[in-house]
């Protein structure tokens, strides 16, 4: 492409952004304009809220006094005319449907005010992306115009911005090397003792036939448990119920088949809001809760694991309990066991996606990890 049709291309280009850009200005100040507009109105609605509920506690005691006034008027006809009584009567009831009448316009009142905070909050979101894009049609329009002297603040903002893509290559080279330390410690080593064996079996049929067909189912099961692993690292990759159903039943399914495949007990609690968020999310918690896990059934010797998934409006937490041996957590961080990455792969899954990892453990009291992850609401689905 020549140098005139690119010079075309970005006068078009900035034309059309300079033609649009009022229009995103009075987008951000229609939108500034209603939010404080609705500011308003939610003060007001909160004023109404408490005059309404000191009217509404004035009024109960007063309802209250009348009902105790009706029935000591109905109880004593020697003492009170039926003037009185109706007197009485018409009083309790005016006030009854008085106190009512308040109560359902405090709760009228609870509810306009709920609406109006959800659609206040919506606005601020709403000014805080046109603002977002009035900045980035400033910076296109100033590099297209030929602005370039700071090029450099630039370049370092678009970088920033850009930082999601090294750390997404870094997390899968993460996952390419704990599949790979998996298949060598797993299937890989079974595969080289399957070798072993089979030469063992050549030797023994020409001597011992009994011992051979020994051999033989035993190295018929190593091979039947070499394909569980195969087929277990398949699964880890991407378990399909994560897709389909989220992250809580994917979560459920998983540790009953943990179960069926170790003697040790298992116990899953969901609270909060179940529902489905970010997918880069949910799966970040399920390999955390599943790394997690596996070191546990791995290393830790314990009879007993509790998992506890709570889902907040805004942060999902994870605590993860087991009553293995633990180990000194604090000589750990300083000097990890060789081959030994579970707990940094989560830390650096965590730290891609702002979340916490915490860590209880002492040697022979077990171990509770503690995880919080701030949910992104803009990619819940």
């Amino acid at each position: 492409m020549s140098i005139a049709s690119l010079d075309k291309i970005i006068n078009e280009t900035m034309t059309v952004i300079e033609n649009n850009k009022n229009q995103i200005y009075d987008i951000a100040e229609n939108a500034r304009t209603e939010s404080e507009r609705v500011k308003r109105e939610m003060l007001e609605v909160q004023r109404q809220v408490m005059a309404t509920i000191e009217r509404v506690d004035s009024l109960e005691k007063l309802e209250k006094a009348a009902r105790i006034r009706l029935m000591e008027v109905s109880r004593n006809f020697k003492r009170y005319t039926e003037d009185d009584i109706r007197v009485a009567y018409e009083k309790a009831r005016e006030l009854q449907m008085e106190l009512g009448t308040l109560r359902e316009r405090e709760f009228q009142l609870r509810i306009r005010r709920n609406e109006l905070e959800r659609s206040l909050r919506k606005l601020q979101v709403t000014v805080e992306k046109a603002e977002s894009l009035i900045t980035q049609v400033g910076v296109v329009l100033d590099y297209l115009g030929g602005n370039l002297k700071s090029i450099n603040d630039q370049l370092e903002v678009f970088q920033q911005k850009q930082q999601l893509a090294p750390k997404i290559i870094q997390a899968q080279e993460e996952e390419r090397k704990r599949v790979a330390r998996e298949i060598h410690d797993g299937p890989a080593q079974s595969m080289a003792n399957v070798v072993l064996r089979t030469e063992v079996c050549e030797k023994l049929m020409d001597i011992d036939q009994a011992a051979a067909r020994k051999e033989l189912r035993e190295l018929r099961q190593a091979v039947k448990n070499s394909l569980q692993d195969v087929r277990r690292i398949i699964f880890d990759l991407r378990p399909m119920a994560l897709d389909d159903l989220g992250l809580a039943p994917a979560l459920s399914r998983y540790m009953e088949k943990l179960k069926e495949n170790h003697d040790i007990s298992v116990q899953v609690i969901c609270t909060g809001q179940p529902r489905r968020i970010g997918a880069t999310q949910e799966v970040a918690i399920f390999r955390i809760i599943q790394e997690a896990v596996q070191n546990t059934i791995k290393h830790a010797r314990a009879r007993n694991i509790h998992v506890f998934l709570d889902m907040g409006p805004h942060r999902i937490a994870v605590i993860i309990k087991d009553d293995g041996i633990g180990f000194d957590y604090e000589a750990y961080l300083k000097e990890p066991r060789p081959g030994s990455y579970g707990i940094l792969g989560m830390k650096e899954r965590l730290d891609i996606l702002g979340g916490e990892l915490s860590i209880k453990s002492k040697p022979g009291e077990g171990t509770e990890l503690l995880v919080i992850l701030p949910l992104d609401l803009e990619g819940e689905r």
